[in-house]
């Protein structure tokens, strides 16, 4: 599941970056290499004074190709989509399902950077951004990723949608005790994202999820109900589970703390225990005045 999901910690709740963010995150990027670039010139120029103009020429083509083209590469491989100024900007570079980018991603962006981003300044990898529905450049395009949000305002987290009209109550009886927390969280961010994905990427990813609930439930999907549409009624029916756990404790925090008033003073040695006020005992246990839930055909795993 994490790697589906989470491919190795990248989320799939994310946001694709928008062009102002990856610009500045790009200048960001170019002036740190600038800087390094010229002190290793600098640096190179004085050891190989002595060295005739041919020489010198390697030298040079060699440190722009290892410091402008090969660092940025490395970088990009080994913090997973990380460079400096993705870092400051809380962005990052994933594939397009998901996962971390490898050596062979790095190297595509890299490359195309160099004609795209170099040696017009920009201008073919701002076109390229600006036309894109998901703000892609023609490395990203090359390469099969994507440059995603990390980081995002507080109070933007997406809702999940809801599930279709006629699922509404339908799985009222799955058992769902069993089903761990991070299922949950996957199975939630993939809901809120999953306009965002590739058709086919996003009908896979549902698919697993829905055969690992209904592994986690012992009860199989019902056939004929899309993936995504049984998540959406699975995770629809938790919060309607745990909203009327948390009314019904209310109400039971409520009566408690209104009909045991006269009993915060313990009784002294010898004294006769404290007399429950009448009717204390009758309060039915929460969640015990709920309606049962319709027959749906669904039993609960023994």
């Amino acid at each position: 599941m994490s790697e589906l999901v989470t491919g190795d910690a990248v989320v799939l709740g994310l946001r694709p970056a928008k062009l102002p963010s990856r610009a500045l995150a790009l200048a960001i990027d170019l002036v740190a290499v600038g800087t390094v670039f010229v002190l290793v010139s600098v640096g190179l120029t004085m050891a190989t004074a002595a060295l005739d103009g041919a020489a010198s020429a390697a030298i040079s083509v060699a440190t722009f190709l290892l410091v402008l083209v090969g660092a940025p590469i490395a970088v990009e491989t080994l913090s997973h989509g990380r460079s400096l100024g993705k870092l400051a900007c809380g962005l990052r570079v994933v594939r397009d399902d998901g996962g971390p980018i490898r050596f062979r991603h790095a190297l595509v962006r890299g490359a195309m950077g160099v004609v795209e981003i170099l040696m017009t300044l920009g201008v073919v990898a701002s076109v390229a951004s600006l036309v894109s529905a998901r703000g892609r450049r023609l490395g990203d395009v090359f390469a099969g990723t994507l440059v995603v949000r990390e980081r995002l305002p507080a109070g933007r987290a997406a809702a999940v949608p809801p599930p279709p009209p006629w699922l509404v109550g339908r799985f009222a009886g799955l058992d769902l005790s069993a089903v761990p927390d991070g299922l949950w969280l996957a199975v939630r961010q993939y809901l809120t994202r999953m306009h965002q994905l590739d058709a086919d990427v996003g009908q896979a990813m549902a698919a697993r999820l829905a055969g690992e609930l209904a592994g986690w439930t012992g009860v199989p999907a019902p056939v004929g109900v899309p993936a995504a549409a049984y998540l959406a009624a699975v995770v629809n029916e938790r919060q309607a589970r745990d909203a009327q756990r948390m009314s019904a404790a209310a109400r039971a925090s409520a009566d408690g703390s209104g009909g045991t008033g006269g009993l915060r003073q313990s009784p002294g040695a010898g004294s006769a225990p404290p007399t429950v006020p009448a009717g204390a005992g009758d309060v039915a246990a929460p969640g015990a005045d709920r309606a049962r839930p319709p027959a749906t055909g669904f039993a609960p795993p023994a």
